[in-house]
């Protein structure tokens, strides 16, 4: 079993992570032209929201906290998020699209990370796993999106 600091770190780092999430779907609902996009990202924004909602709560339990609002400063997914505003600066929904999988397959990795770990504290398993599948979803989708207008080019 991990440590309550361990614990609080592994949360704190899934907060940046679905706060990173946020923003880059936010963003690209900002950017795209698409009301459908518009709608699709909106929806993930708030889940993402709702995810680090869900977390922070679970934090509190441990003792500790999460203030940010905005992701994280310097982690990969954060440069993920970086090139995905770059594809939004194009208003090209293929790029902003590639961008976005690119971003939600990090946050899968991260994920996988904390929920392959042994010592992976059992009471926020169930969240993990929940939201794990909620960000598969949201890829599987964005896959779907991008293959479609890949076809129509």
């Amino acid at each position: 079993m991990e440590s309550n600091q361990e614990i609080i770190s592994d949360l704190k780092g899934l907060i940046n992570i679905l706060n990173d999430g946020k923003e880059g779907y936010n963003s690209a609902a900002e950017t795209t032209k698409s009301s459908e996009l518009q709608s699709v990202f909106l929806e993930q924004a708030a889940k993402r929201g709702m995810y680090a909602e869900e977390l922070r709560a679970h934090l509190a339990q441990h003792g500790g906290s999460s203030e940010n609002e905005s992701g994280g400063a310097l982690g990969v997914l954060h440069r993920t998020w970086i090139d995905i505003k770059q594809a939004l600066s194009s208003h090209d929904d293929l790029s902003i699209l590639g961008a976005i999988e690119t971003g939600e397959k990090a946050a899968l990795e991260k994920f996988d990370k904390v929920l392959e770990d042994e010592g992976t504290d059992s009471d926020h398993l169930e969240i993990l796993q929940k939201q794990r599948t909620g960000i598969r979803e949201a890829l599987s989708e964005i896959e779907t999106y991008r293959q479609r207008l890949d076809t129509e080019i």
